[in-house]
């Protein structure tokens, strides 16, 4: 399947090229934004998405828990969320989420660009292929294009990010065990987060580029003594560090190429699809 820029034909349908989903604490993004309700094959979004331009894109925005957070981590509805941007004409998505440090140099406030993922979730639904044998390639669960991008202006504004490791995504809502911490760190993983799986793959699904941008707002129950890791030390922390990842997202979204040459444009090239997709 080649590069598709097939989006809907009504005279007044919205339209936008490039996404970006807030995870907790980021629920609102754009100024002078059109607000549009996006049914789709698997049910309505977490909420309305807001279209608006910057820099001459037209950028789309989805609160993945909804504007008032009414969805946890394992009940978001992650097939018709990425569906919605897609059929809206998205191909390229920038999703920040908070997520908990796994090594002690990751403290609250650091900003990382994860180039792995480890899935230890559980009952979420995470493809759209029921039926029929549809087994993409995932080695790689983001776009490198958008890594590099987000990487570099990160970079030039001084938020000093770091660059690769690994998320691994847990089911939720209750936070780890110190020894379950203790064993992510064990087995390669950098952060925590209960949201980058299935979002991540139902991405690559849609041959969608997919760029995670993760905001340590603790250190994880296994990294240091004390009480572990509380909702409201998550909420404090990403306040605190909002204005800087709107300022990182509002750049990045208008640098991102027009045509795109990365692996995710192409994922499902000579793959027959048992759906159509939008």
């Amino acid at each position: 399947m080649s590069e598709r820029n097939d989006y809907p034909t009504e005279p007044e349908a919205p339209h936008a090229d490039v996404a970006v989903i807030g995870g907790s604490g980021l629920y609102a993004l754009l100024d002078n934004a059109s607000e549009h309700v996006i049914n789709t094959p698997y049910g309505l979004p977490s909420d309305a998405i807001t279209i608006a331009e910057i820099g001459g894109r037209k950028i789309a925005f989805l609160p993945r828990h909804g504007k008032d957070h009414r969805f946890p981590p394992h009940k978001i509805p992650y097939r018709a969320n990425m569906w919605a941007l897609r059929s809206l004409g998205v191909r390229q998505v920038l999703a920040p989420c908070a997520v908990g440090g796994l090594r002690p140099e990751l403290g609250p406030g650091t900003f990382v660009v994860p180039d792995q993922l480890i899935d230890r979730t559980s009952g979420r639904v995470q493809t759209y292929y029921d039926e029929g044998a549809v087994h993409l390639a995932f080695a790689d669960p983001y776009c490198p294009t958008g890594r590099e991008l987000v990487l570099a202006e990160a970079t030039q504004q001084r938020l000093n990010p770091v660059s690769g490791g690994t998320m691994v995504v847990v089911e939720g809502p209750r936070f780890s065990t110190r020894a379950e911490s203790r064993w992510f760190t064990a087995i390669g993983g950098t952060v925590v987060n209960m949201t980058g799986h299935p979002e991540a793959v139902l991405a690559r699904e849609l041959e969608l580029c997919y760029t995670s941008i993760a905001l340590v707002t603790d250190l994880d129950a296994g990294v240091e003594a004390g009480e572990g890791v509380t909702m409201e030390e998550v909420f404090r922390v990403f306040r605190e560090n909002t204005d800087r990842l709107r300022d990182l997202l509002l750049t990045v979204v208008t640098q991102l190429p027009e045509k795109r040459t990365c692996p995710c444009a192409t994922a499902l090239d000579g793959i027959s699809l048992p759906i159509q997709l939008p």
